[in-house]
């Protein structure tokens, strides 16, 4: 029986925690554990023959740090070697343990992280990361493994390349688990509503979460997943919290409180369990014995409509969805130009003004004769991703710039759009079932555009039976019942209200509309445009493409949401306009103490001022760049100040503010990683444009402190300790950078001879915490003045504090806020 039999009849356990238990056996701090796949077999083959005597179904290959940027294609330790071994490894357990007990397992091919950021956050080409883990899946399909477990992933675009690559190369059963902060976020800013609807678009088997946390932490983020997947759900947490001992790393959990915690799961619907850290086999047991006669639960399946940024997730359902169409040349003169100029700021400036002015997705159409739309379409969606976290919708005829853009996309697409012609739905269906997306359907075919609602329906009626057969679903297609101009066709608002309802009544389906199409032709278009929209709103229309920056268009919008009932104590509608309101009232009461009506320029300062309780200015355009992360536009608006302000000035009341307000987003969880890292780099760019202008006049730029930043010994991660970097850089501190797998000497060396007073050491795998111990330790014992900040996916406070850190940074903005106490 294979896995996926098995996992629809019962309950799957899988193994526990390797490297505590490496450590055990002696794995030396520093020490790559999957090199005693080969110096060291019968410790692996005697690990995993105790779990699967435990009762574990699975057990994984230790091979969770196993690629080409750690291990290179020649000598002793090759990762061909390396792979082969583990997977050796595994079926002599899998042997040993079926003579003693007769029964089957599974074995699984361990992916994990790779350490590093995906551009443009960092270095790592999606690309190079597809082909980085397809090398190791390669490996493992030849060599016979069962499944493929991508685990303990933080970052959904290294996720997405993670599956890719294993699809790409192989047939077998792919599983995937991610790990979430104490927030219930992943690095990157990804849900669990976003990361489940991105993986059940990429068609894994099952998904779930995994390390980061213990079974007593995880209980919001479990029921979070069973209420939004409708695949089987894995949670593998740790032993609970760490904290170290002697140099010993333990957890505060106990198998039999960890058994009892696995059971609550298992009843509330989890499909497969198994442990992380700190687990052992005495876990696994006494969790298998408390869970193996539990009944599987039905898996239901959901049936929400989603689409998705690396951050966000929209429910096309839920509340009519305001889809900003700004960004297609259709129309648009200056859109135009500036594609053919390959002027890419001007998209963005149009992505950040709609979402400013309520947009919840974004329309993303660049298609020009004279254009390259498969490169520029790519280009176009890399760099919106880069500053925004809305989800945008790929807007192309072109089923090569479709493929292209669906697969680099981070998240889950709407895709605009397929038709009922048979050679669109065998073009675009295939993209969308690879790569996944909620699809806008025409309701058109080879015989044109039905007159009648009738017509429209029976098309698609199609759509949805020719969808299924590539397993698309139903909740993934979104139907476009087409709006044809009154001023030509003076039924055509009428058949197109009647194909909403059709869609709605007929198969619960979902619906959208080119809203702005009803009045081309006509004069004062606004009128009959609000009007139409207000009823197709009523109509059951599930999502609009229009101009969010239509004020009428919008005023009807929220009017309809608050008089439908969308809109709880109609919250929506006055926070949008209580300000105008507001303003109004202090302009009525100004021209009445003046005697004098006010121009219109007056009229909105007093607008701008009630919006912000001020009288201050919103922001200045270099302090706007740096918020939105624009670094062109940073440097090109730093220049502009710098003529009218002096360097420091610059610095001081535009740049750090600007910088602050980012990190205030980011902490309060507004602005995620992504955005964080953008903002920082147009920030920098800025920055070096004051210090030439300072250099120029014979000043320079004060300097805060020197601080050394390093990955310790034997761990390669190091996104977090760039990611601080980064940010240290930024607000002026002049940061020494070890690199990763530093030893404790080097940093003890380099912080005497520099005469440094704070360390940043980074650390995310429990296997390498010893060495971060250890660093600090020798700095206590040859530099006691020098504080200790440290961080890391495996670190708490806690245990931060028992390894005898000064200071648990839970992010990048806390080490910038300790290293500003300190220095």
């Amino acid at each position: 029986m294979g896995i996926l039999e098995a996992l629809e009849q019962r309950v799957i356990f899988f193994d526990g925690g390797m490297g505590s238990l490496l450590q055990e056996a002696g794995l030396q701090s520093g020490e790559l554990p999957e090199t005693w796949n080969i110096k060291h077999p019968e410790v692996i083959i005697d690990i995993q023959e105790r779990y699967l005597l435990a009762g574990s179904d699975v057990i994984t290959t230790n091979t969770f740090g196993a690629n080409c940027l750690k291990y290179g294609k020649e000598g002793a330790f090759s990762l061909e070697k390396v792979v082969s071994a583990a997977i050796a490894n595994a079926k002599e357990a899998v042997q040993r343990a079926r003579t003693q007990t007769g029964k089957e397992a599974y074995i699984a091919l361990d992916l994990g992280p790779t350490g590093k950021l995906l551009k443009p956050m960092g270095d790592l080409d999606f690309e190079d990361a597809v082909s980085l883990y397809g090398e190791v899946v390669e490996i493992g399909v030849r060599e016979g493994v069962d499944l493929i477990l991508i685990e303990t992933m933080s970052d959904s675009y290294e996720l997405k390349a993670a599956v890719l690559g294993a699809k790409e190369h192989s047939t077998l059963p792919v599983f995937a688990t991610v790990t979430f902060d104490s927030k219930g976020k992943m690095l990157t800013g990804g849900t669990v509503q976003s990361v489940t609807a991105l993986l059940e678009g990429l068609r894994v088997d099952a998904l779930g979460v995994n390390c980061g946390q213990g079974p007593l932490q995880m209980g919001n983020i479990v029921e979070e997943f069973l209420a939004e997947a409708s695949i089987p759900v894995i949670v593998n947490p740790n032993a609970g919290l760490p904290r170290s001992e002697n140099g010993k790393t333990l957890y505060d959990i106990d198998a039999d409180t960890f058994a009892e915690e696995m059971q609550h799961f298992v009843q509330m619907g989890v499909r497969a369990v198994g442990g992380c850290c700190g687990t052992t086999p005495e876990h696994i047991q006494k969790m298998t014995t408390l869970c193996k006669n539990l009944p599987a639960k039905p898996i239901e399946k959901k049936e929400k409509t989603l689409v998705t940024s690396y951050a966000q997730a929209v429910e096309i359902g839920k509340i009519p969805v305001i889809i900003g169409e700004r960004i297609n040349p259709t129309g648009k003169p200056k859109l135009k130009q500036a594609l053919r100029d390959h002027n890419l700021d001007y998209l963005l400036d149009e992505g950040v003004n709609e979402q400013e002015h309520g947009a919840h997705i974004l329309d993303v159409n660049v298609g020009l004769p004279e254009i390259d739309e498969v490169a520029l379409m790519s280009e176009a969606v890399e760099a919106l991703q880069s500053v925004l976290d809305l989800p945008l919708q790929i807007d192309t005829s072109n089923p090569e710039a479709m493929e292209k853009a669906l697969r680099i996309y981070n998240g889950k697409a709407m895709v605009n759009s397929v038709n009922g012609k048979k050679e669109v739905m065998d073009a675009v269906f295939p993209l969308v079932k690879k790569y996944g997306g909620v699809l806008v359907a025409l309701a058109l075919d080879e015989e044109g555009i039905p007159q009648t609602a009738e017509g429209r329906l029976a098309v698609a009626k199609k759509i949805y039976e020719e969808a299924a057969k590539y397993g698309i679903s139903p909740k993934d297609i979104v139907i476009d019942g087409l709006c044809m101009t009154i001023s030509s066709d003076e039924q055509g608002a009428v058949t197109t209200l009647k194909t909403l309802q059709g869609v709605r009544e007929q198969f619960h389906g979902k619906t959208i509309l080119g809203v702005s199409n009803i009045s081309f032709g006509l004069p004062m278009r606004e009128y009959v445009n609000t009007a139409f929209f207000t009823m197709a709103l009523q109509a059951g229309l599930s999502a609009a493409i229009i101009n969010p920056n239509a004020e009428s268009m919008m005023q009807a919008y929220y009017s309809y949401c608050a008089l439908a009932g969308l809109d709880a104590h109609c919250q929506t509608y006055i926070s949008m306009y209580a300000a105008e309101a507001a303003a109004k009232k202090a302009e009525k009461e100004a021209r009445k103490a003046a005697g004098l009506p006010m121009e219109k320029t007056e009229k909105r300062a007093a607008k701008a001022n009630a919006a912000n309780g001020s009288g201050k200015m919103e922001g200045t355009p270099l302090f706007e760049s740096v918020l939105r992360g624009l670094r062109d536009k940073a440097v090109q608006t730093v220049a502009e100040s710098l003529q009218m302000r002096e360097p420091l000035e610059v610095i001081n009341e535009e740049l750090i503010p600007a910088l602050n307000e980012v990190g205030k987003g980011f902490e309060n969880g507004s602005i995620f990683l992504p955005q964080l890292l953008m903002s920082a780099e147009a920030a920098k760019a800025a920055f070096e444009k004051v210090r030439e202008a300072m250099d120029a006049q014979g000043g320079s730029t004060e300097k805060r402190g020197r601080i050394i930043l390093a990955t310790v010994k034997g761990d390669i991660h190091d996104i977090g300790k760039n990611i601080v970097k980064v940010l240290l850089e930024n607000y002026s501190f002049d940061v020494i950078d070890l690199g990763k797998d530093v030893p404790p000497e080097l940093v003890v060396e380099t912080a005497i001879r520099e005469n440094i007073r704070l360390v940043g050491l980074s650390a995310l795998m429990t296997t390498t915490v010893p060495s971060m111990e250890e660093t600090i330790r020798q700095l206590r014992q040859k530099a006691p003045e020098v504080k200790v900040m440290v961080g890391g996916a495996v670190l708490t406070e806690e245990y931060a504090k028992t390894i005898g850190a000064d200071q648990y940074c839970k992010d990048a903005m806390a080490s910038v806020k300790y290293a500003q106490s300190v220095l």
